[in-house]
């Protein structure tokens, strides 16, 4: 009966941890879902955080939909921001990529122009609204966007505001809102907010230095990261980690994961003086933590610039890393590096997962940690060992001027990659044989080594390109079942150095249209750069054989992949009657729930759909106003009340997809 208590309360309070309870009760069982579907009536459960719970399992104990009944989902309400860019307006496009959280019965999300939305969680009924004016006209990298919000509680007595809400903007600000009314908080910084460009170095221009990710909260503290423009430069912004007071937005600690001081034993990854030139290996996805261990766990991206690194010779270390500082001060308890001495823009994009996994009867704490390069890492949350052993295995080496390759990369012998790692001309695919025909005359022109293949002047085929393999999108976990969930991206890139005597003319095609690949400068380097997605030249769609988005569930206890499947399909992309499911690439992570369910949008079709977890059969799908290019999330308000599904739909600017403003919310009749 204790566990039993403790279990309903934990389902209530702390959903995050309900199952793990659960299971040091009753013992691991793949049908508690299944069982409990039936007896959950009563059961609340809010969505307090980004990814459901401080260290974003991204899991949600709740049943009352589930395998047997999420056919009869139907639209509950839909909210319009009204926010919404398609570049003609205002010179960049937005993504509607926020994931909501729902705190104290209010639903809480930001818009791509950055506003702070409260709604009532049932209803859609609009509460209060704020609007930080960031300039709509700016030349942002990431374009108009933002990914969320999230939310501190006062405990200190006396306190004026109970909750706060804080968002980080797209123009470096962090902004502290009361959660009751929306007016920001005048006891936190400048009236309210604290300008993030403050103490960062080599700033030069508007727009390369950004906020895009919620902030991570713990021990009254407010956790940022950034957003840095890619490839501009080597001295690049400085991509610090920053801890702010919570109530005052006093600065607390820095961590900067290019070590400065030349005793840190990081520093002897870095080849003479570099490390205090270099910019960049800015944590720009979320960041979670860990309340009971006072840990933060930081994801790192590349060192700038990304396609050539002859001006940071070494591994560089901790760029490309997850890493974890102590919540106090800062300071490191440990890192671990996914990719070293980083050519090929393999940040690492996912948020870290940390989660209990349970092997051979054993519970270990664990942090998950994913990357672009479809290769995914479970650590010991304490120490950063291994749960699965990871090999150093040769890789190709570069014969550009100046350039130093790391020799091996880190492999983990388990799980085994989620995406492929390596594609040949013999792999050269299209809808018609012409297409199949260009696109293998562009591929046998390109340097293809196979994994790690490094940039080259004459053109590198680089795959998974910089898009992924996993990306922001992330992944979700089941702790019953013990089954983590992601969505990889299988999408070939083309990468060019390009000599700087033949840069500008290229710079200026490109600004021009006249040419689709993405060009920058590199500056500090012999090499501008280049790549673009290796794509048929009549239709946006990669020259390998789909799928080209794939859902996969790995059982984490054993480190074997239990299904993978297409998706999305090619509904309103391509002309195919009927459409066939070849999985388009797209952004928007999974969540996972007690009923037995994987939710999911993504997909170019438009549609936000159901999956079994245990088999990834596909249950059911319901259409979009545009497709949801943001990870969804689970509520239930009232011991009374329905359950709700919530996604934003807003497409995203940088794909060839329908652009909107729209958050829906799904429940049963």
């Amino acid at each position: 009966m204790l566990c039993a208590r403790n279990f309903r309360f934990v389902a209530v309070a702390l959903p995050a941890i309900a199952t793990a309870l659960w299971t040091a009760c009753f013992g691991q069982s793949s049908s508690l879902s299944k069982k409990s579907a039936a007896s959950d009536a009563g059961q609340v459960a809010a969505w307090p955080y980004y990814g459901g719970d401080p260290g974003g399992s991204r899991y949600s104990p709740l049943t009352q939909i589930n395998r047997s009944n999420v056919q009869e989902l139907k639209v509950a309400w839909v909210y319009h921001t009204g926010d919404v860019s398609d570049g003609t307006k205002h010179p960049r496009k937005s993504a509607f990529e926020t994931t909501p959280i729902m705190v104290d019965g209010t639903l809480y999300f930001s818009t791509a122009f950055n506003r702070v939305i409260a709604l009532d969680p049932e209803t859609g009924a609009e509460r209060w609204s704020y609007d930080p004016k960031i300039d709509l006209d700016g030349r942002y990298s990431e374009g108009l966007i933002n990914r969320g919000v999230s939310s501190w509680a006062d405990g200190r007595p006396g306190s004026l505001y109970k909750r706060r809400i804080f968002i980080a903007t797209i123009d470096a600000r962090l902004i502290c809102l009361d959660a009751a009314s929306g007016k920001p908080c005048p006891d936190f910084g400048a009236a309210g907010e604290v300008n993030l460009r403050q103490g960062i170095q080599n700033i030069i221009r508007e727009g390369e230095y950004e906020e895009t990710s919620p902030p991570a909260i713990i021990d009254d503290l407010v956790i940022v990261g950034s957003s840095i423009a890619d490839n501009d430069r080597v001295e690049s912004p400085t991509g610090v980690v920053r801890a702010l007071d919570a109530r005052t937005g006093a600065l607390r600690w820095t961590w900067n994961p290019i070590p400065q001081d030349p005793r840190d034993p990081a520093a002897e990854t870095w080849q003479g003086e570099s490390r205090l030139k270099t910019g960049a290996a800015n944590a720009w996805s979320v960041i979670v933590t860990d309340a009971e261990r006072h840990l933060v766990f930081v994801p790192t991206g590349s060192a700038s610039p990304d396609y050539y690194g002859g001006e940071r010779k070494g591994d560089n270390k901790w760029a490309n890393s997850v890493v974890a500082l102590h919540a106090g001060n800062g300071k490191l308890a440990w890192g671990f590096q996914l990719v070293h001495h980083d050519l090929w823009d393999y940040d690492t994009a996912s948020p870290p997962l940390l989660t209990t996994l349970v092997r051979e009867g054993v519970r270990i704490p664990v942090v998950v940690q994913g990357n672009k390069t479809g290769n995914l890492f479970v650590l010991e949350r304490d120490t950063g060992a291994p749960v699965f052993a990871v090999v150093e295995r040769p890789v190709p080496q570069s014969d550009v001027p100046g350039e130093q390759t790391s020799p091996t990369q880190p492999y983990p012998v388990a799980p085994p990659p989620l995406s492929p790692q390596q594609v040949s001309v013999d792999d050269a695919w299209g809808l018609t044989p012409e297409e199949r025909t260009s696109c293998r005359q562009r591929m046998l022109k390109l340097v293809n080594k196979g994994p790690f293949t490094p940039s080259t002047v004459s053109g590198s085929l680089i795959y998974p390109g910089n898009i992924g393999g996993m990306n922001w999108s992330g992944y979700a976990f089941h702790p019953v079942e013990q089954i983590l969930v992601t969505n990889t991206l299988r999408v070939p890139f083309e990468v060019h150095l390009i000599p700087r005597d033949q840069y500008l003319p290229l710079e200026q095609a490109a600004k021009a249209g006249q040419m689709r690949a993405e060009v920058s400068p590199q500056h500090g380097t012999p090499y501008g750069m280049s790549r673009d997605a290796l794509l048929s030249p009549v239709r946006p769609i990669p020259c390998i054989a789909p799928p080209w988005s794939v859902l996969t569930a790995v059982d984490l206890g054993t480190g074997r992949i239990r299904w993978e499947t297409p998706l999305g399909t090619t509904e309103g992309s391509l002309p195919i009657d009927p459409p066939a499911r070849y999985g388009l690439a797209g952004f928007g992570g999974p969540i996972v729930t007690a009923g037995g369910l994987v939710f999911i949008g993504s997909a170019w079709d438009g549609y936000v759909r159901a999956f079994d977890i245990e088999t990834g059969n596909e249950l059911w799908k319901a259409p979009l106003p545009a497709p949801g290019e943001a990870t969804p999330m689970t509520y239930c308000v009232r011991s009374n009340g329905k359950q709700f599904l919530v996604i934003a739909a807003g497409g995203h600017g940088k794909l060839p997809i329908k652009l909107g403003d729209t958050l829906v919310a799904f429940a049963l009749p």
